[in-house]
Formats: C-alpha cells, sequence, structure tokens
C-alpha cells in the first residue's frame, strides 16, 4: 500500500484538494481569461477563410474547421473542479494561461498544474 505523501507526490494525483472560494475566483477568472483568448482566435481565423471564400467547397471547408474547433474547445475546457488541474496543466503547456493567472491558488493546486504540464512537455519532446 502507498503511503499518503507518496501518493501527493506522484502522477495522477489522488485524493483531489478542495477549492476555497477565493481559488474558485481566481480559478474562474483564469478560466475564463484563456477560453477568451482561443475563442478570439478562432473568431479571427474564422473571419480569415471567410474573407477567401471563393466556392462552396470553401464555405464547407470554414464549416468543418469551426465544428472540429469546437469539439476541441468543448474537450479541453471542462470546469469541473475535479478537472481543473488537469485543464490548467494543458493550457499551461500550451501557452494559453500564465503562471501568473493562477497568483493565489495554493501549492495543493499549482504543484499538480506543473506537473502536468510538464508531464505533457515531456510526452510531446
Amino acid at each position: 500500500m502507498t503511503s499518503p505523501s507518496a501518493t501527493q507526490d506522484s502522477y495522477p494525483y489522488q485524493n483531489e484538494p478542495i477549492w476555497s472560494r477565493t481559488e474558485k475566483v481566481i480559478a474562474h477568472t483564469a478560466f475564463d481569461a484563456a477560453l477568451g483568448r482561443e475563442l478570439h482566435e478562432v473568431i479571427q481565423e474564422a473571419k480569415n477563410m471567410a474573407s477567401q471564400i471563393q466556392q462552396s467547397s470553401d464555405l464547407w471547408d470554414l464549416e468543418h474547421y469551426l465544428t472540429q474547433r469546437r469539439k476541441e474547445i468543448d474537450r479541453k475546457y471542462d470546469y469541473r473542479y475535479s478537472q481543473l488541474t488537469h485543464v490548467f496543466g494543458r493550457l499551461l503547456y500550451e501557452e494559453r494561461l500564465r503562471q501568473e493567472e493562477l497568483c493565489g491558488l495554493r501549492e495543493d493546486k499549482l504543484k499538480p498544474i506543473r506537473s502536468f504540464a510538464k508531464f505533457l512537455a515531456e510526452d510531446a519532446a
């Protein structure tokens, strides 16, 4: 059997931490900011694609792009507290979120977030 301290220091983390009211506000603000930035990118790309439509196949390419991006964003941005460490870790890895935006979260949240971002970076290397 694994000791509690060994479990907390390994990935994946067991016994997800409780989010305080202040941490929930910080998390919600950071989540909304990252989502807003990503949606802004999608809007800009969709406008660019729309401005270049010459034939019907271009229209369907735009529709396909928007559908794919919506699915990706829906999968990525999961605001359940049990998922936020993974969501934030991925957003840090993708550079859609800055660590400063998570300032105010306790170390029991920051450690698994950083750990997951590092895991994704090492996995991609």
